[in-house]
């Protein structure tokens, strides 16, 4: 019988990480830096394990490769997609990530790097940086030759709620205080562009990769499009964030019982508010905050029954 995929998450520690990820979810994070939850992975440097069911113990990579039925038998060599929660307790990096053609021919065969931000929460007058005001290669090269990062970068507001679209080429960084979750393309690949001069524990400046940041970032910078809809169904409200060739991405706002059916697809899903239950041929399962789970093609109808926010994506 096909049930639901749990996944143990993997953590990493980053100059930048805090300990949200401990206050705001309860997992058992390795250090008091820890800045990245990779929740679904199957990317080989952090891959998820499979927590239940037969395939206990398998990492999603090894399950992708070794029953592809559950995923509907796809081309994809990897699996596309890789879900995280970044808890930006320090402003990150400026940097911009690459398109699948140069990932593949400057990254080893590395997929680019389109992803999206849910900003979970967030501290107040927050803001990020996405995007840049250069007009050409040129003048992009001059500021970022002479330091002048105010006048290069462009910031917005944020609050908690938000989501924004972030295809390859963008240039962009979460700033301090900042709770994420991030829907991305199975990609490790960042070309850093400034580090507020910032040391790692040897107390080398941290590595900038500003050609390869030139090479690809967007010049002049575009604002992708993304108007989110909402969808009313009994006891859940579903809004659409993004649906690209990349990914589709949704939130599940649940209030009671409600019913879902998905045989043709598999999901991604993360439980980022209160928590329920996923019933599925009168098998339970527990969704607390911080629970991610795959629902693997042709299982059929499933409930969600309680109070509780999801993001959900599919490739």
């Amino acid at each position: 019988m096909l049930q639901p995929l749990l996944l143990k998450p993997v953590f990493k520690e980053r100059i930048w990480g805090g300990t949200a990820l401990r206050e705001e979810f309860g997992y058992k994070i390795p250090n008091e830096k820890t800045g990245e939850c990779w929740a679904i992975s199957a990317h080989p440097n952090g891959p998820s394990m499979i927590e239940n069911g037969p395939y206990a113990g398998m990492t999603l990579d090894s399950l992708w490769k070794e029953h592809p039925e559950l995923f509907g038998s796809p081309a994809e060599e990897v699996f596309p997609l890789l879900t995280k929660i970044l808890d930006a307790n320090m402003d990150l990096s400026v940097q911009v990530h690459p398109d699948d053609a140069y990932a593949k021919a400057n990254e080893n065969g590395e997929l680019g790097k389109t992803e999206c931000w849910y900003i979970i929460d967030c501290k107040e007058d927050a803001d990020m940086i996405f995007g840049h005001n250069a007009g050409s290669k040129e003048e992009f090269r001059k500021q970022v030759n002479e330091g002048n990062w105010n006048g290069l970068l462009r910031r917005v507001k944020i609050k908690p709620g938000d989501f924004f679209y972030v295809p390859s080429g963008t240039i962009h960084a979460l700033c301090e205080g900042t709770l994420v979750l991030e829907t991305q393309q199975s990609s490790d690949t960042t070309y850093r562009v400034y580090d507020y001069d910032r040391r790692d524990d040897q107390g080398e400046l941290r590595d900038l990769h500003l050609e390869k940041a030139v090479d690809v970032t967007t010049i002049p910078h575009r604002d992708a499009e993304s108007t989110p809809s909402v969808e009313k169904r009994e006891n859940v409200g579903i809004t659409t964030f993004v649906q690209s060739q990349f990914f589709s991405v949704y939130k599940w706002d649940v209030s009671g019982k409600a019913a879902f059916s998905f045989n043709q697809r598999y999901l991604l899903l993360s439980v980022i508010h209160g928590e329920g239950t996923l019933i599925h041929q009168n098998e339970s399962y527990s969704l607390e905050k911080g629970t991610h789970l795959i629902v693997p093609v042709g299982m059929g109808e499933f409930e969600i029954e309680g109070n509780c926010q999801l993001i959900v994506s599919h490739a």
